[in-house]
């Protein structure tokens, strides 16, 4: 069985491939302990994939794992209110941003996370990386089901 990070890996490469991709992440949800976990980073000195967080509960929250509908963000002030870490994206050169969600047919179970300049998330490019993840979720539902969770950050 392919490892976690090797399939993260192999996403993220036909991500950039087919649309570019400044920054890759994804994240994985333990939704009965209600914790997050980066399971894969294009840029792990910034940020690294180790220890959880909370979930929380906000408008993105109910986008994105609660309907499980794409976030779409082509500038900084439009993901400002969710992302508390986006002076750091800002200086990763990253204006933009599109979440993904994954989920395993009853819910959301993690997310893809695809970062760029202002402006980048066309609707071609949001259909293209949409169908990159749909087109990738067996492999995506296995590996993150074998993401261990880890302690609280």
């Amino acid at each position: 069985m392919t490892e976690p990070t090797a399939v993260f890996a192999a996403l993220h490469a036909a991500a950039r491939a087919a649309t570019g991709a400044k920054l890759f992440t994804v994240t994985v949800l333990d939704r009965k302990a209600g914790l997050a976990r980066r399971a894969y980073t294009s840029h792990p000195d910034d940020y690294p994939a180790t220890g959880t967080k909370p979930m929380r509960s906000d408008d993105w929250s109910r986008q994105v794992i609660d309907q499980g509908r794409s976030f779409v963000a082509n500038s900084t002030p439009e993901f400002a209110i969710y992302f508390s870490d986006h002076p750091l994206i800002n200086a990763l050169g990253c204006e933009a941003a599109l979440n993904i969600p994954v989920s395993d047919g009853t819910q959301v179970v993690g997310t893809v996370n695809v970062l760029d300049v202002a402006g980048f998330f066309t609707p071609d490019r949001v259909a293209t990386l949409e169908r990159l993840v749909a087109d990738h979720r067996p492999e995506l539902l296995a590996a993150l089901a074998r993401v261990p969770m880890g302690t609280p950050a």
